[in-house]
């Protein structure tokens, strides 16, 4: 599970998908022929509910881990940029 808290998008060019908790599935071959265990990376995926007149219907989205970790580390990012911002505070909050 991946949890973004901004809108955010998986490499260049796709559409920007809202901020929520995403469930992440990571297929791995096992490498035959070493004298340890060790598994190679084939896929990730990243599972999209849909929304509005395709509520009920999940898709799976391919991406990198490197796309990946630039979307987390995004959004990590813009979250610290935002709860550093006066605007981000409620009027309960602020106490200037």
């Amino acid at each position: 599970m991946v949890t973004f808290s901004n809108a955010f998008a998986l490499g260049r060019g796709t559409e920007d998908l809202p901020p929520g908790t995403y469930e992440l599935i990571v297929e791995e071959e096992r490498l035959q022929s070493l004298s340890f265990e060790a598994y190679r990376r084939t896929g990730t995926f990243l599972m999209v509910p849909g929304k509005g007149t395709r509520s009920g219907h999940t898709s799976m989205h391919t991406t990198t881990q490197k796309d990946l970790e630039h979307a987390i580390a995004r959004d990590r990012a813009l979250s610290a940029t935002t709860q550093d911002s006066e605007a981000a505070l409620s009027p309960l909050e602020d106490k200037t």
